[in-house]
């Protein structure tokens, strides 16, 4: 946060007036990949509910085990056809080796981004969220984020929630920090400081 404040001043202020994020991280894997896909265009306690539901039907959480859960029972839970057909994707192609999370770990953040969206299901959010808070990378800006368009347009004083390519270009701006703005942005949001 101290060098995102030093970067620019108006990240200083917004840090002064909403205080420091927790560092929120979970174990990379299946888990934490699913649980990225919950979170598709949910509130964070909507996803938080399903999750929570998640976990008591499948403990533990591991691909087969996910892939042993009946569509009715997934329904029960909270997911949609669309977002039980891509924890199923996800899960298969892990059980098959179709898709390396050690590599991903371990690729550049675009080459990670790459190889997660070859998968139906996984978006270029999905990816980034996964490698923020999985995999802590320092330089990820989830530009497609619709609290953090939120909260980057009420920084920069914009009339208009910027999307897409103006959310990117806006994120230049804290290059190679864009990781720590956005967990300030968030934070800030969600204290309704900014």
């Amino acid at each position: 946060m101290a060098e995102l404040a030093a970067l620019d001043p108006r990240m200083a202020d917004l840090w002064r007036r909403a205080g420091t994020p927790d560092l929120r991280f979970r174990e990379p894997g299946f888990a934490t990949l699913l649980r990225v896909i919950v979170g598709q265009q949910l509130s964070v306690k909507a996803a938080a509910t399903i999750w929570d539901r998640l976990e008591a039907a499948c403990d533990p959480l591991t691909p087969a085990g996910f892939r042993a859960l009946d569509d009715e029972t997934l329904r029960a839970i909270g997911f949609s056809r669309q977002k039980t057909a891509y924890g199923r994707g996800l899960a298969e192609a892990l059980g098959a080796g179709a898709l390396d999370l050690d590599r991903v770990g371990s690729a550049p953040d675009e080459d990670a981004i790459a190889e997660l969206v070859a998968f139906k299901g996984l978006g270029r959010w999905t990816a980034e969220c996964y490698l923020l808070f999985a995999h802590g990378r320092p330089d990820v800006w989830p530009a497609d984020d619709l609290a953090l368009a939120t909260a980057t347009r009420r920084l920069l004083g914009h009339e208009a929630r910027p999307a897409g390519k103006a959310m990117r270009e806006l994120g230049e701006a804290w290059r190679p920090l864009r990781s720590a703005a956005a967990r300030l942005l968030w934070h800030a949001y969600g204290r309704a400081a900014i």
